[in-house]
């Protein structure tokens, strides 16, 4: 279990994240889900180890996280932020190649193809990185962190995203989706950032709402997203409408004074 204990930062004497207290279970699929400037990155930057934690602590399976040595932490979760650079001339397979690097497994070929080939890259393997458009550099980076623990492994681990779609179509996003979702099956637990409502609904397992830095409320998708919930968290009115029990759908709804289009995402 990777779990949080009473998590509050600052920054120049301003809360920037207050008190925040849960966890992610391996085999589950948590979403983080709140509007812009609410502390989502900042509590992902703690939970990966970027940033370090200044109250509170963070524990991996049991072990306090600065307790971890780089080498360590790199076996146990994967980390994909919502921008990646690269400097130098890298082709796609040599950034995918750098997941099994972190994870100290000798250069594998087929867990290379298996996770370029789930994440639709493996057509781009040769190309160079500053040649592919955004949303193939997002996938060719969702596959290297892939790498890192596409195996099997005696204890839990976890996959920590932020934003892994922002930069697909929607058919690519679905596809990325099911990819991560099936890693729960390998004992690993996900969160993941989303600002797609519809895709948090479809998706995740459990869902932490955050506004100005604190935790507004978390648990099961179903029983979290609501309207009252979500529109306490994004100060506008949003339907949810959940005539299929397995697939709730997130629409956008008006506000009364000021009439414009509906938007009405429906999935497959």
């Amino acid at each position: 279990m990777l779990e949080a204990k009473k998590l509050h930062f600052c920054i120049k004497k301003r809360p920037i994240l207050q008190q925040a207290d849960f966890y992610i279970e391996a085999g589950k699929m948590t979403a983080l889900v709140g509007p812009n400037g609410a502390g989502k990155s900042t509590l992902f930057k703690l939970l990966s180890g970027e940033v370090k934690c200044q109250h509170g602590s963070i524990t991996y399976n049991g072990r306090r996280l600065e307790h971890l040595k780089t080498n360590q932490l790199a076996t146990i979760r994967a980390v994909m932020p919502q921008h990646s650079t690269v400097i130098f001339p890298f082709r796609a397979r040599e950034i995918v190649e750098l997941g099994l690097v972190l994870s100290n497994k000798s250069f594998a070929p087929d867990t290379l193809q298996e996770v370029m080939t789930a994440t639709s890259t493996w057509h781009l393997r040769d190309q160079l990185m500053e040649n592919l458009s955004g949303g193939e550099r997002q996938r060719v980076q969702l596959a290297r962190v892939l790498a890192q623990i596409w195996g099997t492994s005696p204890f839990p681990r976890y996959l920590l995203l932020d934003e892994p779609t922002s930069s697909m179509d929607i058919a690519q996003q679905h596809q990325v989706m099911q990819v991560i979702s099936q890693l729960k099956e390998r004992n690993i637990g996900i969160l993941v950032i989303l600002h797609d409502l519809n895709l948090a609904a479809n998706y995740a397992d459990k869902v932490v709402l955050l506004k100005n830095g604190t935790m507004v409320n978390h648990g099961p998708t179903r029983e979290i997203m609501t309207p009252k919930n979500l529109h306490q968290v994004f100060d506008y009115p949003i339907q949810v409408s959940t005539g299929d029990p397995h697939q709730p759908l997130i629409i956008s709804s008006l506000p009364t004074n000021k009439p414009a289009p509906m938007y009405n995402y429906k999935l497959a």
